[in-house]
């Protein structure tokens, strides 16, 4: 063979070799792309992920609700309490309940009657926080509007009426017929002297829906774990199996006799 010929063959098989280098090299580029990519993508869709899960059960209605306006009479830590019973009574009973939630329907038609009674003696005074745990649970607004509506009852002097007239009548905790402010003023028909002009304007502007949201903050930031939560001297006595009404009504008592 020619020293021409090796010399040609030798260039030949550098250049291939060469080529082989290029193309390894534009491999390995092109899998560090994809992978890239890929990681970008993962990490974009856990982004989108964790803004659908920061924002599960939050109302797109309720954005929008304007400033906090706290029902007439309201007391407490940024008037979220609505009191029923006089200011001087020995024992208070401090309530977190949503209107949607059948756990607190239960609660208020076992011991309805044993409240009434106490503190229509002046032994007992009732401080109700509204929340909306089964909006954010189950979806939709009748939490937010049927606690509006009750706040808007506060405004008109009727809140104890009109809470146990929403209690009785209840929808199932699906159902979520508490979002309709027709049926919320309906129902204002059941209580005297509620059904006016003001009341509906208050329900159909949603006059306190900001001021429901605050207080659905504070029972979160409280840890309660769920509603109702009744808290008698600090401790939450629903959580206890032995607490009746008549339990409850002889610790009223006594307290009351000092």
């Amino acid at each position: 063979m020619s020293e021409k010929n090796r010399d040609g063959k030798s260039n030949a098989r550098r250049r291939l070799a060469a080529e082989r280098e290029k193309q390894k090299s534009a491999d390995k580029r092109r899998r560090a792309l994809i992978v890239g990519v890929s990681v970008v993508g993962v990490l974009g869709l856990a982004a989108v992920i964790g803004v659908i899960a920061a924002n599960a059960g939050k109302d797109k209605g309720s954005k929008n609700a304007g400033p906090v306006v706290a029902p007439s009479g309201a007391q407490g830590k940024d008037s979220l309490a609505i009191p029923v019973g006089e200011e001087g009574a020995k024992s208070t009973l401090t309530i977190w309940e949503d209107f949607r939630c059948p756990a607190c329907q239960s609660f208020e038609t076992r011991y309805r009657s044993t409240l009434h009674e106490l503190t229509d003696a002046g032994k007992l005074r009732v401080e109700y926080h509204l929340v909306r745990l089964i909006d954010g649970n189950m979806g939709g607004t009748g939490s937010l509007h049927s606690a509006n509506a009750a706040a808007c009852a506060q405004d008109a002097g009727k809140f104890r009426e009109y809470h146990d007239v929403l209690y009785a009548n209840q929808p199932p905790e699906t159902d979520d017929a508490f979002a309709d402010n027709g049926k919320l003023i309906d129902l204002a028909g059941k209580v005297k002297g509620l059904d006016t002009p003001a009341f509906r304007s208050c329900v159909n502007d949603g006059t306190h829906n900001s001021w429901v949201d605050r207080s659905q903050q504070a029972f979160a930031s409280g840890n309660f774990g769920g509603t109702p939560t009744v808290l008698f001297g600090g401790k939450n006595i629903y959580q206890d199996q032995s607490m009746t009404p008549e339990k409850l009504k002889e610790m009223v008592e006594t307290a009351d006799r000092g």
